[in-house]
């Protein structure tokens, strides 16, 4: 079993069975409170560094060069109002939603990308929240493009996982 499955929940959703995979991430942290999968989604987009800005700009001039669109990243937003299946929510498609799950997807012609968002139990007041990343790639520039893409993933995923357990710190 792939060391990314150790960390997702048993019924994760995954874009492809698990053999057509190309790229698999998971991270997972712990938070306090009664959250929602948006409101943990919320919370990790919140606050994002410049760092990442930058490199959401970068991709999309590069990315433009071959016709691919433009993403701009992550929106700062709340949680009152919760997107519809197949709604936009930043530059991923809701596939599924409601409070302990979140599954997001963005799809072209070079790959497909989900982004299952998960809220288990994890003891008295506290839910971990695990983020589980799959991609399958097309073709030639689908390749290229997880190059750079794959291993700058998990630093990104970390980093947001920090804004959701700074906004709902587990209580001593």
């Amino acid at each position: 079993m792939p060391a990314a499955l150790i960390c997702a929940p048993k019924d994760v959703r995954l874009v492809a069975e698990l053999a057509q995979l190309d790229f698999l991430h998971c991270a997972a942290v712990r938070i306090g409170g009664r959250v929602t999968a948006l409101q943990a989604y919320c919370a990790m987009t919140a606050h994002i560094p410049a760092w990442l800005s930058t490199a959401f700009r970068l991709r999309d001039f590069v990315s433009r060069r071959f016709r691919v669109a433009d993403i701009h990243g992550f929106t700062p937003r709340t949680a009152e109002r919760e997107p519809a299946v197949g709604e936009r929510l930043d530059f991923f498609t809701v596939e599924a939603i409601d409070a302990h799950r979140l599954v997001l997807t963005s799809r072209d012609t070079h790959l497909a990308v989900m982004v299952c968002l998960d809220l288990t139990p994890a003891g008295e007041g506290v839910q971990r929240l695990s983020v589980t990343t799959s991609v399958q790639r097309y073709n030639a520039f689908g390749r290229l493009y997880m190059i750079p893409v794959g291993p700058a993933h998990g630093p990104i995923v970390k980093r947001m996982l920090k804004n959701a357990v700074l906004a709902f710190p587990v209580e001593p």
